[in-house]
């Protein structure tokens, strides 16, 4: 299960009962609203929130004249998915950056919403962006914090400047100096957490943040806590006026509440989102792009983004045509298990992808076995150039060959090959859907 999984499905079953229907009535819409309330609930979503967001879609959606280009279903949709992107902060809300470098960005967060990590995943990012970060440790009370820090810097390739366990204000105010003598133009704090929100954790916050005067101060919260996230949300930005929020662990196994409802209790935008384990994990938030997902819509934006990180413009028109001329080999789907990994593997890009065909053809991220996916692969490495490019060839006696070559089974390259065969046909469906056509 990933994010917003169960209430993404919730949702689709409710518009598409809505499908079946040619004209909407008012008792229809309110009916189908109620069902929405009950699903935003479910996902841990703010009942105030909840209340506020239904009350907006019945309004637009009893009052408005149906647009003569869409289904009355579709057009209730496409209020939902405007009334969602809204909910979110309706665009996605950039890093502010210094007049006078460095830009300073505080972090700051509970113990185990991942803060440390973060930190590390923030400068991995800009120094992508072609910026040169400061990491510095401020979380003094957790030896373990300054070390994990460092860790995470290596392999960031960022400079991590810390003084053990010293003053944490005189710290972050070394920082800064030492970043303007060394042409570090951007400092990221990493304070110091606890396991709940105490006086003297918010004073020292307070004492950072007169000193060093941040041009950000971010709040990281565990998504998976739901409420809980936004009432730690609602304290922080009290105490310290935040100018934005962080999401963690929105590849988990969460309801996402947190998600919709933090923007509209605390007023402040999320700026990004942690969607896995690795470095390059951390995404800029796009309101839009998220209301995609939760409307089973996909995520074309951000896939093509992947997409043009991993693979060269060559490529791709390389690919293009073998698409048009439908002479897409085993050798080409080799080349496609390298492209996924470098986009993050086949489960992140699957779960960006928007349904084909109505919904006929629905992908399930949850389903794929990355375990089958190297099995494949070891077939496919197998097999001579010649059978890869013409799979025809493959009789009983090289399948064998292969079989025993891969360490699998005549079955396993049996299943490789109507594998192949089913990726054709959806390429297909593919070069022939609107929603691939950019």
């Amino acid at each position: 299960m990933g994010l917003f999984s169960g209430l993404s499905e919730k949702l689709n079953h409710i518009f598409s009962k809505l499908t079946k229907k040619g004209r909407l009535s008012e008792l229809e819409i309110k009916t189908a609203m109620r069902e929405v309330r009950v699903a935003l609930l479910e996902a841990d979503v703010n009942i105030s929130v909840v209340k506020d967001f239904v009350n907006k879609v019945s309004e637009r959606a009893v009052g408005q004249e149906i647009l003569k280009s869409l289904s009355p279903t579709e057009q209730v949709i496409k209020i939902v998915n405007e009334e969602l992107i809204s909910l979110m902060g309706s665009t996605n809300a950039k890093l502010a950056v210094s007049d006078n470098p460095p830009t300073v960005i505080m972090m700051a967060g509970l113990q185990g919403a991942g803060k440390t990590t973060l930190v590390g995943k923030l400068g991995f990012l800009l120094k992508k962006q072609g910026k040169k970060p400061l990491l510095t440790a401020c979380d003094v009370y957790r030896p373990a914090a300054i070390n994990q820090l460092k860790v995470v810097g290596e392999k960031a390739g960022c400079t991590v400047f810390e003084k053990g366990q010293g003053n944490p204000v005189k710290i972050a105010k070394d920082a800064v100096s030492y970043a303007k003598s060394y042409g570090f133009d951007t400092v990221i704090i990493d304070t110091a957490g606890r396991l709940q929100i105490d006086d003297a954790l918010m004073r020292e916050l307070e004492d950072i943040k007169a000193e060093v005067k941040p041009s950000e101060i971010l709040l990281v919260i565990d998504a998976m806590t739901g409420q809980v996230a936004v009432e730690v949300a609602s304290e922080f930005n009290r105490r310290l006026e935040l100018t934005g929020l962080v999401l963690t662990k929105l590849d988990g196994d969460t309801r996402g509440g947190a998600t919709l409802s933090v923007k509209a209790i605390t007023g402040k935008p999320v700026k990004f989102c942690s969607v896995g384990e690795k470095l390059g994990d951390l995404e800029p938030f796009y309101p839009d792009r998220m209301a995609s997902r939760i409307l089973g819509m996909g995520d074309v934006l951000t896939l093509i983004e992947k997409a043009q990180e991993a693979i060269t413009e060559e490529d791709a028109k390389k690919m293009e045509k073998k698409l048009r001329e439908s002479s897409f080999t085993l050798e080409d789907f080799l080349t496609q298990f390298e492209t996924m990994k470098k986009m993050g593997g086949i489960k992140d890009v699957l779960a960006m992808m928007p349904n084909i065909n109505g919904g006929k053809l629905k992908f399930n991220a949850d389903s794929v076995d990355e375990g089958k996916m190297m099995k494949m692969k070891a077939v496919i490495q197998s097999m001579t150039k010649k059978e890869r490019n013409n799979p025809n060839i493959i009789n009983s006696s090289r399948k064998q060959r292969i079989a025993k070559g891969s360490g699998t089974s005549v079955q396993e390259v049996n299943r490789v090959l109507n594998q192949f065969e089913q990726t054709k046909q959806l390429m297909k469906q593919m070069k022939n859907n609107k929603a691939f056509k950019f």
